[in-house]
C-alpha cells in the first residue's frame, strides 16, 4: 500500500514543489524568462478566460430571476450572484480555463524538451534548466491567475447587471451597492489567496508532469493530458480546504 503510485506521485511533486522553494529565491534570477512567461501565459488564457466569465455571469443571472422571482426576492438577485461571482465562481472558473489552457501547454513544452534530451543539453552546458523553466513558469501561474481573476469577476459582474437588467430596470449605482452592502473584506481575501494557490498548484503539476516525461513522443501527449486533468482535480480540492478553513476563521 505505501508503495502505490499514487502516494509516489505525490511524494514527487512535493520533493519537486520543494526544489522550487530552494531554487527559486537564489540568484540568479530568470527576470527576463519569467516576464515573458507572465505574458505569454496570460495571453493565452485572456481571452478564453474573458469570455467565460461573461457568460458564466449572464447565464447565472438569467437562471436565478425565476427562482427568485417565484419568492419575492427578485430584490436580492444582485447580492447573490455577484457574491456567487465573487466568492467562487470567477475563481474557480478562471483556475479551470488555465488549467486547461496553461496546465497542458506548459506539460507539452517540457515533455518535448525533455524527450528530446534538450534539457539533458542544459545540465551538461552548465545551465540550470530547471531555474529557467520550471521556476519562471510556476511563478508566472501564480502571478497570473489572481490578475486574470480579476478579469472574470469584473466581467462576470458586468454580465450579471445585464442580465438583471434584461427583464428589469436596477440602476448601476444600486446594483453595486446591493453586492458592497454583503461583501466582506474576508470574501476578498478568500478569493485573492484561493486564486494564489490555484496558479501554484497549476504550474507545479504541470512543470513536474513535462519535466519528468518519459516514452519519447507519446509521454508528450501523456504529460499534457494527465497535468490537465490533475490540475482541474487539484483546484477543486484547494477549494474544498479554503472553504473549509474560511469557516474556521470566520471569514465568511
Amino acid at each position: 500500500m505505501f508503495n502505490s503510485p499514487f502516494l509516489a506521485e505525490i511524494g514527487g511533486m512535493t520533493r519537486f514543489a520543494g526544489r522550487f522553494f530552494r531554487e527559486g529565491f537564489r540568484p540568479r534570477y530568470e527576470w527576463r524568462e519569467l516576464l515573458s512567461q507572465c505574458y505569454v501565459l496570460g495571453y493565452q488564457s485572456l481571452t478564453l478566460v474573458g469570455v467565460t466569465g461573461f457568460i458564466m455571469g449572464l447565464v447565472l443571472t438569467l437562471r436565478l430571476r425565476p427562482t427568485m422571482v417565484q419568492f419575492g426576492a427578485e430584490s436580492w438577485i444582485p447580492t447573490m450572484v455577484g457574491l456567487t461571482i465573487i466568492r467562487e465562481m470567477a475563481p474557480i472558473i478562471t483556475a479551470l480555463m488555465v488549467a486547461g489552457k496553461v496546465g497542458s501547454s506548459i506539460g507539452a513544452e517540457l515533455s518535448s524538451l525533455r524527450v528530446t534530451e534538450q534539457i539533458d543539453a542544459m545540465e551538461v552546458s552548465g545551465t540550470n534548466p530547471f531555474k529557467y523553466l520550471v521556476v519562471t513558469r510556476m511563478l508566472a501561474t501564480t502571478l497570473m491567475v489572481p490578475i486574470l481573476n480579476l478579469l472574470a469577476t469584473g466581467l462576470g459582474l458586468a454580465a450579471a447587471y445585464l442580465g438583471v437588467n434584461l427583464k428589469g430596470g436596477t440602476s448601476l449605482a444600486l446594483f453595486t451597492h446591493n453586492i458592497l452592502a454583503r461583501l466582506t473584506f474576508g470574501d476578498l481575501l478568500s478569493a485573492v489567496v484561493k486564486t494564489v494557490f490555484f496558479g501554484f498548484a497549476i504550474g507545479l503539476i504541470g512543470c513536474y508532469k513535462g519535466y519528468y516525461a518519459t516514452n519519447g513522443t507519446e509521454g508528450v501527449g501523456r504529460a499534457a493530458n494527465s497535468a490537465v486533468v490533475m490540475a482541474s482535480m487539484m483546484v477543486f480540492i484547494l477549494d474544498l480546504l479554503a472553504v473549509q478553513v474560511s469557516n474556521l476563521l470566520g471569514l465568511n
